[in-house]
């Protein structure tokens, strides 16, 4: 196969002979994006201790048994062939990308001082009581950082449309928020610790 490289210097092409799979590869390839800025991740002391916790257990408990699957594999034979030791090298990729976010997400924790929190407005790691002026359905939730959102326990995302919407409102104000199946008008009620 014939490729034309044209040289970014002077501007001329360039009649090279590649093999095609090479051509391919070169193609192909995107180069991973490298996030050079972290954002800074607020959360509370309880939610930066059940991060480094589920660290040391993934480092320290599931990484050496990851380790001991492929050994186990590996010792079964032919690898080319051996499902086993694909599917633990598989688990050990995850495993190590789940502890990369996490040192990444520990790296750049931020603790927030619960003391210094007012709950004269909506913001984060106060709960709030609101009201759905639509459907007069009462909600409560608790503000919170990505990290430590979760929506069965009633703890919502600071980057969640509701939560930004609501952010900054003082009792008794409205505020309109965009979700996908349109605009919803919610009523701030109550507003604590």
């Amino acid at each position: 196969m014939i490729v034309y490289l044209q040289s970014i210097k002077h501007k001329e092409k360039q009649r090279i002979g590649v093999p095609a799979f090479i051509v391919g590869i070169l193609f192909c390839y995107k180069r991973p994006k490298i996030h050079t800025t972290m954002a800074i991740n607020y959360m509370t002391a309880e939610g930066y201790k059940k991060l480094v916790e589920e660290l040391n257990e993934l480092e320290r408990v599931q990484r050496p048994a990851i380790s001991k699957q492929i050994g186990e594999a590996r010792d079964k034979g032919d690898l080319s062939e051996n499902a086993e030791y694909d599917a633990a090298k598989e688990a050990q990729g995850m495993l190590e990308m789940r502890i990369s976010n996490l040192k990444a997400m520990v790296a750049s924790a931020r603790m927030i001082d619960e003391s210094k929190i007012s709950t004269k407005e909506v913001q984060i790691l106060t709960r709030v009581k609101i009201k759905n002026t639509k459907t007069e359905q009462i909600m409560t939730y608790m503000i919170v950082s990505e990290s430590e959102a979760n929506f069965k326990e009633g703890k919502l995302s600071v980057t969640t449309p509701i939560a930004k919407g609501l952010l900054g409102k003082k009792v008794g104000q409205k505020a309109t928020v965009s979700v996908p199946n349109g605009q919803l008008e919610f009523e701030v009620m109550e507003i604590t610790l």
